[in-house]
């Protein structure tokens, strides 16, 4: 009962860092409010209509900005302190002993790349064998592709690591028939099956690795702490190529320490929950973390999409614990490979954030997880909100400029709001302001990374953590508006009612990253808007084009910029330059190594047979006896009725006589899914005349003998 007597024991000192937390907030807030409201005030008309308006924005953005920096702030006063001693993960040291039970490391997969996905399934697996009461953890794939040859890859892909580390019994893989509600809709389906052979589980995503000590400290946390319900860890950003996901893994690494160790400051066991890379206690978690239903339809209604906030706050409505243990090591993932890849990320991730609104006066829900949900729904539409104040402002200044009126920018008016003396351009003060509370944490990170000579040696020396910071800042603030554009136009396409589909993410970086015509395409109305405003500005208020000119310079720039962060080439050529380097690169841990190793031998090996490519899966689950025999055996057994029965006679005839090209996916998965297809296939294929099947089929069997003498996967020795 150790958090939960803590809980109530430090509920005081607890309530003591929110009340210091969120009156910094509101201070900062109040200050930068009164400085905006005074400014506007000096014209000595009182505050017209489109003032107000500009005030009332200003209030919630700058407040949002203000919950970064105070996050920071008591981040970094805590590093500065020596740590935290409130931090889950002081119950399970590094190095242990530990104390383990029965859990399940599920890793939902959606139309992944098959080596990827197996690769790092074999390294966690490896590195949880080095570990004393291994037993205690048994793996799941669970796919939901719905693509016919990506099925039968991850099925052959499934066998043949199961075969090399000894994994049949341990490693499982499971096909859902239906992929409703996407990714948690997969896991709570494993649960309604599995959970209850399991006291933890631990959800990796395709690209996640964690290792074998990671793995044991969370459930050792868990076994210590019976009133945790989740346990968060905070992955580090690895494998980067491009010049963009070096930038943004840089960036993870470097500044990230001070916000996590904030976070856990004043939120403690009222923490969030992300969705991977975090372990769960099952039981609480199946009884308390079913989601509902939303009212209304797509996007804003219907299934949740962002389930891991609602999770969180659900198993803290129980009375559980969700906890962030930021410093256990151990923990990784990939990011996006160019900006236009994060966008298409960040079009999902808004339409499930916006869905939180309906959640923020739900019934039972504690203040924290109100708070976390807020700050999801901030998130995004602080993007619509910022464009907005910046388009009004620019209206003000031009009315400002064809009237009397004193000069916002540069006046010094002793006359304020509440009748004190000023004689300071408030204007530069609050642009100062705002300045601060964006870049001094990032400033303090690397002060304190300066001043700690062995961990600077590990980003490159500090020298190169210096220029890489100067670099990372440039450009964070070039692709800040980008991001600003982007955000706007999701929130607007949520609200006009347009719901978002649900693709496989692209993780791996091109050769050639984004092409000149996708870029033009999905950069250029920004670029233009930038541009326009941009010259009107600098025609109709000068004075006020220079204040204007970070946001109008990421826009104009966005296409060139997008396509040079996106080149693999630029981001081996910084690795090459100590730019952005992290420790992951420069003493990489054995999983991480191991992983590069594995994927270079995998990706080295010939695709398929270019006639047969297309339908290679299908081929093999066919053609091929072990693969067929096994891919039956991974089938639930149905009954179909005499008309399904006689519509799948008609498919195999077809399949065999025409060839699979004429075949729509549709019925190629049918015909996947039923195991009776499966087998009459099979046994007519080998025993059919070769003149009666099609010449597509003539020439799998000839490639296939071909074949034969080795391994029937080109994925894997």
């Amino acid at each position: 009962m150790r958090i939960f007597v803590t809980e109530h024991m430090d509920a005081a000192r607890l309530d003591r860092r929110r009340f210091v937390f969120f009156s910094s907030v509101f201070t900062l807030a109040s200050l930068a409010t009164w400085f905006v409201a005074d400014l506007y005030w000096r014209d000595g008309g009182g505050l017209s209509g489109l003032e107000i308006v500009l005030l009332v924005l200003f209030v919630p953005l700058f407040t949002h900005i203000s919950v970064g920096f105070c996050t920071a702030l008591a981040g970094f006063y805590v590093i500065n302190r020596g740590g935290d001693s409130s931090r889950i993960s002081v119950s399970a040291p590094a190095g242990g002993p530990y104390r383990l039970a029965s859990t399940a490391v599920v890793m939902p997969v959606f139309n992944e790349d098959v080596s990827r996905v197996f690769e790092g399934l074999r390294v966690v697996f490896k590195s949880v064998q080095e570990i004393e009461g291994a037993d205690n953890f048994d793996f799941f794939v669970l796919s939901d592709s719905n693509q016919p040859n990506q099925w039968i890859r991850e099925e052959v892909a499934w066998a043949e690591l199961c075969k090399q580390v000894g994994g049949f019994g341990k490693i499982f893989y499971r096909k859902r028939r239906q992929a409703i509600n996407k990714k948690a809709g997969n896991v709570a389906d494993f649960l309604r099956r599995w959970g209850r052979n399991y006291r933890y589980m631990v959800v990796l995503d395709a690209d996640s690795v964690m290792t074998g000590e990671a793995l044991a400290r969370l459930v050792t946390m868990m076994e210590a702490n019976p009133s945790a319900g989740i346990i968060q860890t905070a992955p580090r950003t690895v494998r980067g190529e491009s010049l963009y996901s070096r930038l943004q893994a840089f960036a993870n690494r470097i500044y990230s320490p001070l916000y996590l160790a904030g976070l856990n400051y004043w939120q403690q066991h009222e923490g969030n929950y992300w969705g991977h890379n975090a372990i769960l206690r099952v039981q609480p978690f199946m009884d308390h973390c079913s989601l509902p239903e939303l009212p209304g339809n797509e996007p804003f209604g219907g299934r949740i999409l962002s389930h891991d906030f609602v999770e969180a706050a659900l198993m803290r409505k129980a009375g559980w614990g969700v906890w962030l243990a930021h410093d256990v090591e151990g923990s990784y993932e990939e990011g996006p490979p160019t900006l236009i890849e994060s966008a298409k990320r960040d079009r999902r991730w808004c339409q499930g954030n916006l869905q939180h609104t309906w959640l923020l006066t739900a019934r039972g829900f504690r203040p924290a997880n109100r708070f976390h949900l807020l700050m999801g729904v901030m998130a995004y539409v602080s993007s619509p909100l910022w464009l907005l104040f910046l388009i009004l402002s620019t209206i003000e200044m031009v009315n400002q400029a064809s009237s009397a009126r004193p000069d916002y920018l540069y006046a010094v008016d002793t006359t304020s709001l509440f009748g004190y003396p000023l004689a300071i351009p408030e204007a530069l003060t609050l642009f100062s302001l705002t300045m601060l509370l964006l870049f001094l944490p990032k400033f303090a990170s690397v002060v304190v990374l300066l001043g700690r000579r062995d961990e600077a040696a590990a980003f490159g020396g500090r020298w190169r953590v210096a220029a890489s910071a100067v670099l990372e800042t440039v450009g964070s603030a070039l692709l800040a508006p980008v991001n600003m554009i982007f955000n706007t136009k999701f929130v607007i396409f949520t609200l006009l009612g347009q719901g978002v589909g649900w693709v496989a993410q692209k993780r791996a970086a091109d050769e050639d990253g984004t092409d000149w015509r996708e870029a033009i395409i999905t950069h250029g109305p920004p670029t233009v808007f930038g541009a326009v405003w941009g010259v009107s500005s600098l025609i109709l208020i000068p004075a006020y084009f220079a204040w204007l000119s970070p946001v109008l310079a990421g826009l104009v720039c966005s296409i060139p910029l997008s396509i040079f962060l996106s080149k693999a080439s630029f981001g081996r050529r910084a690795r090459e330059l100590g730019i952005f380097l992290t420790p992951e690169e420069t003493t990489p841990p054995h999983e991480l190594r191991m992983l590069e190793q594995n994927l270079a031998e995998c990706y080295r090996r010939l695709p398929p047979f270019e006639p047969l490519r297309a339908d290679y899966g299908l081929m093999q689950a066919v053609l091929d006896p072990y693969i067929n025999a096994m891919h039956v055996a991974l089938l639930r057994q149905r009954r179909p009725s005499a008309g399904a029965r006689e519509w799948f006679a008609k498919l195999q005839i077809r399949l065999l006589r025409e060839g699979p090209d004429r075949f729509t996916t549709k019925e190629k998965m049918a015909l996947l899914l039923d195991p009776q297809s499966m087998i009459r296939l099979h046994r007519e294929l080998w025993s059919l005349p070769s003149e009666s099947l099609a010449e597509w089929w003539r020439l799998a069997m000839r490639q296939y003998n071909v074949l034969a003498a080795v391994p029937t996967t080109a994925l894997y020795r």
